[in-house]
């Protein structure tokens, strides 16, 4: 186990959210990624969920599973997309959608250009990584053959930090580390 893995927060203090199935806008994708991001913090990952919108339908969501599967590539967002594509039958995601309740990270955002994927909503910018617009942007590279249209905050931007705000102060609160910050409990 990691120095950065502590299995001793409590269970997520948040509830999960249902949305009506009457409409299929961004916020009801939202409110599943952030159900997702429940989960996580639940398995004692940092709180972040992803879903993938496409035709109207969800055909991939996923939580962060670091801890879980050892491995540092198992975020929330690259979860999604290898379901996606597997849900599809494509590696290109053209006409989806990921919805996610933190801006994605450099890895997280290069997938995102490579699968192809048309638009990004995510809840809560990410000064310190997110590269979507936060610490930097992957689309502005010049010379990418691919854009991702993005959606930055205003979909459940209060509730979706609040959650990732709370799990770090806890958990910081818990090793009596008053100094790590990840960025976002400003």
């Amino acid at each position: 186990m990691s120095e950065y893995s502590d299995k001793s927060v409590p269970p997520c203090p948040f509830e999960k959210k249902h949305p009506s199935f009457l409409a299929l806008d961004d916020s009801f994708f939202m409110a599943q990624a952030y159900n997702q991001a429940i989960d996580a913090w639940n398995a004692g990952e940092v709180p972040v969920g992803a879903v993938v919108e496409y035709g109207g339908e969800v055909i991939a969501k996923a939580r962060n599973s670091v801890e879980e599967m050892g491995d540092p590539t198992a975020h929330a967002e690259i979860l999604a997309l290898s379901t996606a594509c597997r849900a599809i039958g494509d590696w290109r995601l053209t006409g989806a959608t990921l919805y996610v309740t933190k801006e994605p990270c450099p890895m997280c955002s290069g997938a995102l250009v490579m699968s192809r994927i048309t638009r990004v909503v995510y809840a809560v910018p990410d000064p310190k990584m997110g590269c979507l617009g936060g610490a930097t942007d992957v689309n502005a590279l010049p010379g990418s053959f691919h854009r991702v249209e993005v959606q930055a905050g205003a979909v459940m931007e209060e509730a979706c930090r609040e959650l990732i705000q709370t799990f770090f102060r806890i958990r910081r609160n818990g090793r009596g580390d008053s100094t790590a910050s990840n960025g976002l409990d400003q």
